[in-house]
């Protein structure tokens, strides 16, 4: 008989009523997948907290072990493009919702969901980028495939101090922008400014009911927040500039009209991390191994264990998490 091992698993009673615990498992209760992963971290991301938290119904099947990623080494394979060793990561894919997910000291996954971390990165480092940081890089590659250069003006990063926030930020300096964060903690505006933004301004001053078009503000956003916020910075869009969205942390709605698309040929972008094809994948990982300053990347990552995540799950909701948060599975 296998030796359990601990995972955060979420069940539904009969009732209906969902709840999430640290439980012991074995391996014969992991999925019926081609490779067994030693897991070693995960991370702490904004849909994880929905899910610890049952704020939104991420889970689609019951019992699900939560956790959108996870990263550690290849114990046994069936599948020869990967190997005992391997040092691998899976960023989404329906972890959490549809496959069971990456908080877990041990998991089975499908290889087509697989990612062999580059050799720059250790697991440690991978999951310190995580979801967070590669959707980042997704929405900084579209904004360089749209054709926005460094000298074409600002661009705003909104939810700065959050996950996705905070590496955008980081990779948008390193590639010469000129970066304004938007933030509704002021006390994070120097930590936002160590990381390379160059002006701060308030939440406030974007989620507020905006003017179908503003004043010319924004070569490029990158927004993780949605709603108010992101209907504000469609009207503060320069001429033909790009908005990649990323995120709904203040709302799914879009309380805005089509002006900005119409009179200034602004283009709205959505940035889907979790069934991005493997192309993509594979060239934001490649990206960041070559832009990501691994000391920023280390100033702005904490490491938590596997009993912390649940209650940490309620922070992230609450916005109460700065930069990224790295789970220890194995403490």
């Amino acid at each position: 008989m296998s030796s359990k091992f601990r995972a955060i698993v979420a069940e539904k009673n009969a009732e209906g009523k969902t709840s999430v615990a640290v439980k012991n498992i074995t391996e014969q209760e992991l999925p019926d997948e081609k490779v067994l992963i030693e897991v070693e971290y995960s991370t702490l991301n904004y849909k994880d907290g929905l899910a610890l938290t049952g704020t939104a119904p991420i889970c689609q099947k019951f019992p699900m072990v939560c956790g959108i990623d996870l990263a550690g080494t290849v114990q046994d394979s069936s599948d020869d493009r990967f190997k005992e060793g391997d040092a691998v990561l899976v960023n989404g894919y329906g972890l959490s919702e549809r496959h069971w997910g990456g908080y877990s000291q041990k998991q089975k996954v499908d290889p087509e969901f697989l990612v062999k971390i580059p050799k720059v990165f250790n697991t440690k480092e991978a999951m310190a980028i995580g979801t967070a940081g590669y959707t980042a890089m997704l929405a900084v590659n579209a904004i360089r495939d749209h054709g926005i250069t460094n000298g074409d003006g600002a661009v705003l990063v909104t939810g700065a101090a959050g996950g996705v926030g905070s590496v955008s930020v980081m990779l948008l300096s390193k590639l010469g922008f000129d970066v304004t964060a938007s933030t509704g903690r002021p006390e994070l505006d120097s930590y936002l400014l160590g990381l390379g933004a160059k002006s701060i301004i308030t939440r406030d001053s974007l989620a507020k009911k905006s003017k179908p078009l503003e004043k010319e503000e924004w070569a490029a956003v990158i927004d993780s927040v949605g709603s108010n916020t992101l209907a504000t910075s469609l009207a503060q869009m320069g001429y033909g500039g790009l908005v990649a969205a990323c995120g709904l942390a203040g709302g799914a709605d879009l309380p805005t009209t089509v002006i900005p698309f119409l009179l200034r040929g602004v283009s709205l972008k959505g940035i889907d991390s979790v069934m991005a094809p493997m192309e993509k994948r594979q060239r934001a990982w490649n990206d960041l191994a070559e832009l990501l300053d691994k000391d920023s990347l280390a100033s702005v990552t904490t490491v938590e264990p596997l009993d912390r995540v649940i209650s940490l799950g309620k922070s992230i909701i609450a916005g109460q998490v700065k930069g990224r948060v790295v789970v220890d599975v194995n403490s």
